[in-house]
């Protein structure tokens, strides 16, 4: 099976390549597929006649989207959108790659894909404004929440934690909780939801929940590094956007599809890095 694959140069996007191996896929950076140019869609699908689509495309400078709204809508929404459209118009599915922060986080317990959305930033706003896109134009479409992607290759919270580790002691939030989510493992998992003849939406996350200074804590916990890592509420550190508090992900759809607890994609990381 042929599979296009959009955002190649992140984190997700150079990934998934490895994990389809088994398959032809045709991985498409912005340079080489803007995705806010529904011209520039139709003629990728026209020029590559691929079975799917996989959108690993997005603006994920969740501050940054505050004062760039415009931008992060067009990465977030319309490109989704024209992917929606073209791949309808083609007769093929997409996949369409979503997040946690379509959540208001006034839950108290993990959100299921049925959950009320409610969201609290520019940010989160345009991603469920691509959901909704997708949903609308495309009914083979498969969107896939998740959350807190890490990994060795790329820019995340835990490398950056990682190369902090010099310092005499690091302060990490404590009070804000979500899916820490290991990269190979949720390509693993979309490789597994495209085998399927389900359609819908899914939440695809590191099962279990988490507070960044769990998070930061296991790293070291495995890496034998001997930094204190101090908890600390989210207001210590100001920010542009709003982020829930609780954002934890599960799934309720049937057939399953889980991911490895968190705790394993860190020690996978952990031994990589």
């Amino acid at each position: 099976m042929k599979i296009l694959v959009t955002g190649a140069a992140g984190q997700l996007g150079r990934c998934l390549p490895a994990v389809l191996a088994q398959h032809e896929v045709v991985a498409l950076d912005r340079g080489a597929l803007d995705i806010t140019r529904l011209d520039a869609v139709r003629a990728a699908i026209a020029g590559h006649r691929p079975a799917i689509v996989i959108n690993a495309a997005a603006f994920n400078d969740v501050d940054g989207a505050e004062s760039r709204p415009a931008e992060a809508y067009a990465i977030n929404a319309a490109g989704p959108r024209n992917l929606a459209l073209a791949t309808a118009a083609a007769k093929i599915s997409i996949v369409h790659v979503s997040t946690d922060y379509v959540f208001d986080g006034a839950s108290t317990r993990p959100y299921i894909e049925t959950d009320r959305t409610g969201p609290l930033s520019v940010y989160a706003a345009s991603k469920l404004a691509g959901e909704e896109a997708v949903r609308a134009e495309n009914p083979r479409h498969r969107i896939v929440r998740t959350a807190w992607l890490f990994w060795e290759s790329g820019k995340n919270f835990l490398r950056s934690m990682q190369a902090a580790a010099s310092k005499p002691e690091l302060r990490v939030t404590s009070d804000q909780y979500g899916s820490p989510t290991y990269v190979p493992h949720l390509a693993s998992a979309i490789a597994l939801l495209i085998a399927t003849e389900s359609y819908g939406t899914f939440h695809l996350a590191g099962s279990g929940g988490a507070s960044r200074w769990d998070l930061v804590r296991e790293l070291f916990r495995v890496r034998g590094i001997a930094t204190p890592v101090i908890p600390v509420s989210h207001r210590e550190f100001p920010a542009a956007a709003v982020r829930p508090i609780y954002s934890v992900l599960a799934t309720a759809r049937d057939p399953r599809i889980e991911l490895p607890a968190w705790q394993e994609g860190v020690a996978e990381f952990a031994s990589k890095c």
